[in-house]
């Protein structure tokens, strides 16, 4: 898979989350992104190799939180609530 930058206005919350965890890691033929939607909420439950969560987490989660702090303002946008789920 590519890693062009998209195109702003034409992505969903799942392949934003994509795009960043694809960019942050060392093997993105690993990562694995799955959404979970209800109606109010989806969940967007992201997998990557066993070797790349720490940098997926980030140091005390400084990461994390910032990628959990991006789905949530596109979520907004989009009016639904979006969670993410970093699976090992």
């Amino acid at each position: 898979m590519s890693t062009q930058a998209p195109v702003p206005g034409t992505l969903g919350v799942r392949e934003l989350v994509d795009y960043i965890a694809r960019s942050l890691v060392d093997s993105p033929d690993e990562v694995n992104v799955r959404e979970v939607a209800g109606e109010q909420t989806s969940v967007i439950e992201l997998k990557v190799g066993k070797h790349d969560v720490g940098k997926v987490i980030g140091k005390s989660g400084r990461t994390a939180k910032a990628l959990r702090t991006v789905i949530t303002a596109a979520s907004t946008k989009l009016k639904k609530r979006a969670v993410l789920e970093i699976l090992e």
